[in-house]
This record gives C-alpha cells, structure tokens and sequence, in this order.
C-alpha cells in the first residue's frame, strides 16, 4: 500500500496468474484531518498506515501493485469486481479549500461523518436523511507507463486511477490497458454512496474490501479503460475540459460498437445519439470524467 502516487517501479505486492481471484483492501482518503471525532471508531490499521505512509503526491491510499503473470505492454487487463464490503461503520463528507466544483464560492469548509449502517444498507447523515449505500472504489488502475514515473493519485488517465466512476461496482468488468509488464493492478479510494459528478470534491469516503478476478486479455487492444455492466457497455472519457471527455466517451463507444456489430461508423454514431446516454463521471478530478452508457440489447448481432 502507497499514499498519493503510482509508480511503475513500485515491487509488486502479490503475484498472480491470469484468472485469479485477488482481494484487497482499503482505507480512506483525507489523511488525520478527517478522522472520526470518537476515537474508538478508528481502525487499528488505518491509524498504523497513516503514522507508516509518508504523504504522497495525493491523499489516496492505493494496494497494489499485483502483478499478473505474463502480462505485457499492450495487452489489455480484464477485471471483473467480485465483491464489495464495508470495512468501517463511518465515512466522511468534507468541503475543502479551492477544491471541488464550486471552490470560489464555499469557504466556511465542514466535514460530517455519517454513519454506515451496513445491516439496513444504509447510510445517515447527520440531518437525518438515509441514502441507500451503493459501495465502489474510486480508484482502479494499472501501472502507469514506466517513462512517467511517480504519478499523482488525483488526476484519472489512461490506466484508469481515480475515475470516481460509480458504476464501477460489484457486477461490473473493467478493461483497463496494460503499460508494464505484469500490468501491476490497484485498487483504492472506497466510496459508500456518490451522485455523479462528486461536486464538493469527496463521496461517502469510507474503508472497503474488494474481491477481484484478474485476466489477461491478449485478444483486446483498447488504449483506454472501458467497462461493461450487466445490462450496458460503457465508454469513459477522461480530460480536462468536460467537453472533450464527452467526445472522447462518445468516440470510444462508436469504436467499440464498431468492433463488436456489424454497424458501420455511421450506424454506430445514429445509435449512441438513440440509445446512447451521457453521465458526468466527476467534475473534481483534474481531468473530468463523463461516460455513456449504451444498452446492449440495443446492439444487433453483438458478440
């Protein structure tokens, strides 16, 4: 485990082959500053991380890397979440200086710290108001290209990172690029609940355990992270201006429709505008994320 950064040169953590299940798990973001006021709800081992870890480039805790046996550059690294569980009873809420959507406009910076209740699926906010739980790591990703070095966890890029996507959740495969050998996965950033576009800068910041099936994929060539739910393929764009991100997420699934249908280019493009759905990811990130959600029963022929 690492706090704020990936790197390429990082020793793996675990060894794994291709088709391996892996679980790790993970504290959340925001350092002492946002600890729970009752110090009898702070994990033992979350407190030891947090007095072990140097701060990073960013205040994500991340686990990893795991290397995949005979994974190299260019290949693709197929993860399907397993599961999900809540390591703590609480989570927080802050409004941080210069950050989030609105930075100019909230000074009187607060943090809350509702309570999980993870029997009843639920999650309370100190006004009383219960929101359904619907857990997710903000953070996925595989080992940044070697050449970048240290990378900040903040900003989401092309091995994924901390996309805030919260569609990523248990049922879900990802498809993220590989950019070194053993593609070196990571997982971090646990959420409790998240409206997209994560306006004020954090979700229900919260500790999870992830459950993980690792495949290498030497059939797929994608140079960005892709996912498919149950019911939906999804594109994600990743870039600083929101716009871009949008055109992005609306190019990749033309592509991957293209690749899976018999559709033309032009075909594919009519149905994203019919069938297709835009959602901002998050809006807090450095590079924005928007992603579409394209139904696959819309597709004909899929395979």
């Amino acid at each position: 485990m690492v706090l704020g950064y990936f790197d390429a040169a990082l020793p793996p953590v675990l060894t794994v082959e291709s088709g391996d299940t892996v679980t790790l798990h993970s504290h959340p973001a925001g350092g002492r500053a946002t600890l729970h006021p009752d110090p009898a709800r702070h994990p033992a081992d979350y407190l030891a991380a947090l007095d072990a870890l140097s701060p990073g480039l960013g205040p994500h805790f991340v686990t990893g890397p795991v290397h995949v046996r005979g994974a190299m550059p260019g290949d693709v690294l197929q993860v399907d979440i397993l599961d999900l569980k809540f390591r703590m009873d609480w989570g927080f809420v802050a409004i941080l200086p210069l950050l989030g959507t609105l930075p100019d406009e909230f000074e009187e910076y607060e943090t809350i710290h509702p309570d999980i209740d993870a029997a009843r699926g639920v999650a309370v906010l100190p006004w009383g108001t219960e929101l359904p739980l619907d857990p997710f790591f903000g953070i996925l990703a595989t080992s940044p290209p070697p050449a970048w070095g240290k990378v900040t966890s903040p900003v989401p890029r092309r091995f994924g990172g901390n996309m805030d996507n919260k569609e990523l959740k248990t049922g879900t495969t990802l498809y993220l690029p590989v950019f070194t050998e053993g593609a070196g996965f990571y997982a971090g950033d646990g959420h409790g609940v998240q409206g997209d576009g994560e306006v004020c800068i954090t979700a229900l910041e919260t500790g999870l355990t992830g459950t993980f099936r690792l495949t290498l994929r030497k059939d797929l060539a994608f140079g960005w992270p892709f996912a498919e739910t149950p019911t939906d393929l999804m594109a994600i764009g990743l870039h600083e201006s929101l716009d871009e991100a949008m055109r992005q997420a609306v190019r990749e699934m033309i592509r991957h429709v293209t690749a899976r249908t018999g559709l033309t280019r032009n075909q594919a493009y009519m149905l994203c505008s019919l069938a297709g759905n835009l959602r901002i990811t998050q809006t807090v990130d450095g590079n924005k994320g928007v992603h579409m959600l394209l139904p696959k029963s819309a597709l004909p022929g899929a395979r």
